[in-house]
This record gives structure tokens, C-alpha cells and sequence, in this order.
């Protein structure tokens, strides 16, 4: 193989030992799991393998090997045949056992907290506003904004443990 590729062999070794890691993290983002990245890395190392020669540039290459694999990425999702289907409205997920009164919880735990905090928090995560577009609105600092959610975040997750904790406890 190393008369094949005129001697590069050591060279593409180095560059996959050094760089391995990090386009794996890469490839990770890319496809969301840890086995698929392995797989989409693979494919992308064995085209920049056969074109090792042609790549002058070898700075670029991280670039090449990323790009590379967007490519083989977006050929394989081509590829799949859709087995589900978009719809209008997203489904509600079942939710049983303990979590079926969640949503009833997490509103009367929303309904407690101070208007303010109520209002950068249903802005935050409801309305999907930013920090700045949160801080107009309310006419506030994005400091304060920052704060506030962060604040309320917590009340929210206290109230919440301490309603489940009273709910679970013996009653005498």
C-alpha cells in the first residue's frame, strides 16, 4: 500500500492520530449518534486517504475532511427513505405514571412565581424570545433579564421537587 500511495502512508497516519479526535466530535454533531459518526469519519478518512496526494495545502486539511463529511452526510440522509412523514401539528407525549399531572404542576408552579419572573420566563421559553428581545419587552437591562430567568428557573424547580416531595410522603 505505501508504493501505491508513493510513501504517504506514515504521513495520513500521523494527521488521523492527531486529528482523529476532534473530527470525531465533528462527525458527532453532524449525525447525533455516537455510531453513525464513527461511520460518517470512516468514509470521510478513506476519501481523503485516496486523495492525499492531490491535497496540496495541508493546513486545509481539517477543512477538506469536514467538508467531506457534510457531503457523504447529507448523500446518506438522501438516501433514507422517509419512514415518517411531517405533519401540521407536532403529538403530546404520553405521559403516565407520576408525570401524567405534570403539566398541571408546572402551571400551578408558574402561577406562583412574581409577574416579573412569570413574564421573563413565558417569554423565554414559550414565546422563544431572546435575552435582548426579552429585555425590550419588559424594559429591563439583558443583565437583569439573565438573572430573573435564572431565578425563577430555580424557584420553578424548588416548587416542583417540594410538591412531588409532599406528594410522596406517608400520610398518617
Amino acid at each position: 500500500m505505501i508504493a501505491v500511495t508513493g510513501g504517504t502512508h506514515e504521513e495520513f497516519r500521523e494527521y488521523v492520530v492527531a486529528r482523529g479526535p476532534a473530527l470525531l466530535r465533528v462527525a458527532y454533531q453532524l449525525t447525533g449518534h455516537a455510531s453513525d459518526a464513527e461511520d460518517l469519519l470512516q468514509a470521510a478518512l478513506v476519501k481523503t486517504y485516496l486523495a492525499w496526494d492531490r491535497i496540496q495545502d495541508r493546513a486545509a486539511l481539517d477543512g477538506y475532511v469536514r467538508r467531506a463529511m457534510v457531503n457523504i452526510n447529507i448523500s446518506w440522509w438522501r438516501r433514507r427513505k422517509l419512514e415518517e412523514y411531517p405533519s401540521a401539528e407536532l403529538p403530546e407525549p404520553a405521559l403516565t405514571g407520576d408525570f401524567a399531572y405534570l403539566p398541571e404542576r408546572v402551571e400551578q408552579a408558574l402561577d406562583r412565581l412574581p409577574t416579573r419572573m412569570r413574564a421573563a420566563i413565558m417569554l423565554r421559553y414559550y414565546e422563544d424570545m431572546t435575552e435582548s428581545e426579552i429585555a425590550t419587552a419588559l424594559g429591563v437591562s439583558v443583565g437583569t433579564v439573565k438573572s430573573t430567568v435564572s431565578r425563577a428557573m430555580a424557584k420553578l424547580r424548588g416548587d416542583l421537587v417540594l410538591a412531588e416531595s409532599r406528594r410522596l410522603e406517608p400520610q398518617v
